[in-house]
């Protein structure tokens, strides 16, 4: 469960350095300075302990990673992260703009790099999602 929402993509390189829009001094956020880091709902952590999930960094980029190499680069950049995927971050940038809270919840079916669809745990993962929001919903009251 997502302790923050991260657009782990958005920004450049600069050489061998990755610059995130805090450093390029950029916003998502018209009117205010909003980086790449998006907070999430107050309840998470609570909704985490319940579920039994792990809890932290869950990062948003705009293809997945598909090899080691890459991995351990993402892993560089953003430590504590504990998964990616492709959809967190403009739900947390809409919410933002919305202004109301948000959470990601994601049960993971395979580790991060070379792809191997024989390993993947779906069930496992749609388990996971299933405890993860039923802790929500009972933090917010159901």
């Amino acid at each position: 469960m997502s302790s923050e929402i991260v657009h782990a993509d958005l920004g450049a390189w600069d050489g061998g350095a990755w610059l995130d829009l805090d450093a390029l001094g950029l916003s998502v956020w018209p009117d205010a300075v909003q980086g790449t880091r998006f907070p999430v709902w107050a309840g998470a952590a609570e909704a985490a302990r319940r579920a039994g999930a792990a809890f932290g960094p869950l990062l948003t980029l705009s293809s997945v990673t598909g090899s080691a190499a890459g991995a351990l680069a993402v892993v560089a950049r953003h430590p504590g992260a504990l998964t990616e995927g492709m959809e967190g971050a403009g739900i947390a940038h809409a919410a933002l703009l919305a202004g109301v809270p948000v959470v990601e919840v994601r049960g993971v079916s395979n580790p991060v790099g070379p792809r191997d669809r024989g390993a993947w745990r779906i069930g496992d993962a749609l388990e996971a999602t299933r405890r993860g929001v039923e802790a929500v919903l009972d933090v917010v009251g159901r």
